[in-house]
C-alpha cells in the first residue's frame, strides 16, 4: 500500500498528453521533456539511494518516507503554478526524492523466509498503481475539468492520507527473526568497503545483468509513460479505465509465477528458477509481437502480454533476484545495494531511449517505435540474462 500510494506522486503527470507543445520550438515534444526531467531526478535519486538506503537504520526509515513524499507533492504544486519553461525543474524536483522510496520499503521486507511473497506483492503494487493513478488522473481531467498541469497535484492529494497511514503501519513490521537469518543470511547496512567487495566478487555477471536491465528499464518506462499514445494508436483511446484493466491482468500475470518461487526452499534452485522466469518473460515479448503482427491477437491482448513479459524479466531485479543471490552466496549485506546500482544505471539508459525516439526516430510513431524496440529487447535481454545466469550459478558452486 505504501508503494502503491507513492505512485500517485510520481506517475499521474504522464496521463496528460500536452498536445501541440514542444520544448523551446525544438523537435522534442514537451511531454518527452517532462518525462526526461523527472527521470533525471529519479535517476540521481537512485545514485543517492546507493548510500542513503543501504545505510539507513530502522529508526530513520519512517521519517525519510514521509519527508520524501512531502517534497514530491510540493514539487507537483510547483509544476502546476510555474510558467511552462520552469515546469521541467518542478518535475526534476519531484523525481529527486521518490527514487529512494523503493529501497526504504524493500529494507523492511528482504531477508525473510516469506520475502518472495512480500517482494513480489510489492512489485505488483507498482504495476497496478501505474494504471490506476493514470486512470484517476484522466478521470480528474475528463469528469471534473481539472487542468492537465494541476491534475498531478490533485491526484497526489487523493492518495496523501492513505500513504501516511500505510507508511505508519509498515513501520510496525517486526525485524527478521533468527529463523529468517538462518534461511536467508543476515541482512545488515553496507558501508563503502562492503559495497566495493561485493562488486569485485560479482563484477562480470553483474555487469551483464545490468546491461540487460538498462534496456528493460527503458522499455518499461516507454510503455508506462506513453501508454496513452500507444493505446490511442491501437484504437483504445476513448475507452475509460483501459490502464487499470490492462495492468490488473499484467500484475496478476507476474504475481502468480514469481510468488510460486516461495515454494522453493533451496536457495540455489530458487535462484535458477528466477533466472528461468526472467528469460521466459523476455521471450514472451517477442512472441506476442509476432502474434500481433500476424493478426492473431488484439492490441489490448498484446499490451497485456508484453507487459507481463517485460515485468517478468524486470521485476526480479528489484526484488527476489538479489535477495536469493545473497542467500545463496552467504554474503552479509543488503539486497538494496545491488538493486540501487541496477536502478541507477537503468534509468540513465531510459533517458537515452527517450531522446533517441524524438531526435533520431522522430518521424516514427510511438507505436511503431515500441514494436521495433520489443523485438530487439526480447532477443537481446534473453541472451544477456542467460549468460549472466550461467556465470552466477557457477560461482555459487565453487
Amino acid at each position: 500500500s505504501t508503494y502503491f500510494c507513492m505512485y500517485a506522486f510520481r506517475k499521474p503527470f504522464s496521463a496528460g498528453t500536452y498536445e501541440g507543445l514542444t520544448l523551446y520550438n525544438t523537435e522534442i515534444d514537451l511531454k518527452t521533456a517532462f518525462v526526461i526531467s523527472q527521470i533525471v531526478g529519479y535517476t540521481l535519486s537512485k545514485y543517492l539511494g546507493i548510500k542513503v538506503c543501504t545505510e539507513a537504520t530502522r529508526g530513520r526509515r519512517l521519517g525519510l518516507l514521509l519527508g520524501l513524499v512531502a517534497i514530491a507533492e510540493v514539487a507537483l504544486l510547483l509544476f502546476a503554478v510555474l510558467p511552462t519553461h520552469l515546469k521541467l525543474l518542478a518535475l526534476f524536483a519531484n523525481g529527486l526524492p521518490l527514487g529512494m522510496v523503493w529501497g526504504l520499503v524493500v529494507c523492511h521486507l528482504e531477508g525473510r523466509r516469506t520475502s518472495e511473497l512480500l517482494l513480489v506483492g510489492l512489485s505488483c503494487s507498482f504495476i497496478l498503481a501505474s494504471g490506476v493513478v493514470k486512470d484517476v488522473g484522466r478521470w480528474l481531467i475528463d469528469a471534473h475539468g481539472v487542468p492537465e498541469f494541476w491534475m498531478p497535484f490533485a491526484t497526489g492529494l487523493v492518495f496523501l492520507v492513505p500513504f501516511v497511514i500505510s507508511a505508519l503501519l509498515l513501520d510496525q513490521l517486526p525485524d527478521p527473526d533468527a529463523d529468517d537469518e538462518e534461511a536467508r543470511t543476515q541482512r545488515a547496512p553496507m558501508d563503502s568497503a562492503l559495497r566495493l567487495s561485493f562488486l569485485r566478487r560479482f563484477f562480470v555477471p553483474l555487469a551483464i545483468l545490468f546491461l540487460a536491465y538498462i534496456f528493460l528499464t527503458a522499455y518499461r518506462d516507454f510503455r508506462d509513460n506513453y501508454g496513452v499514445e500507444i493505446f490511442r494508436e491501437l484504437g483504445y483511446g476513448e475507452e475509460p479505465g483501459i490502464f487499470t484493466r490492462s495492468e490488473t491482468w499484467v500484475a496478476f500475470g507476474v504475481l502468480v509465477p514469481l510468488a510460486l518461487l516461495f515454494c522453493i526452499r533451496d536457495n540455489f534452485r530458487g535462484l535458477l528458477a528466477a533466472f528461468t522466469l526472467m528469460i521466459a518473460g523476455a521471450l514472451t515479448m517477442g512472441i506476442s509481437t509476432l502474434l500481433l503482427d500476424s493478426g492473431r491477437i488484439s492490441g489490448l491482448t498484446w499490451m497485456i502480454l508484453v507487459g507481463v513479459g517485460s515485468y517478468m524479466a524486470y521485476v526480479p531485479y528489484g526484488s527476489i533476484l538479489f535477495d536469493r543471490m545473497l542467500a545463496t552466496t552467504h554474503v552479509i549485506g543488503t539486497a538494496v545495494f545491488a538493486i540501487y546500482v541496477a536502478d541507477a544505471l537503468g534509468y540513465t539508459g531510459s533517458v537515452g531511449v527517450q531522446l533517441y525516439k524524438d531526435l533520431v526516430a522522430g518521424e516514427t510513431t510511438r507505436l511503431d517505435f515500441f514494436r521495433a524496440f520489443t523485438y530487439v529487447l526480447s532477443a537481446g535481454s534473453a541472451a544477456l540474462i542467460l549468460v549472466s545466469a550461467v556465470l552466477i550459478l557457477r560461482s555459487t558452486r565453487t
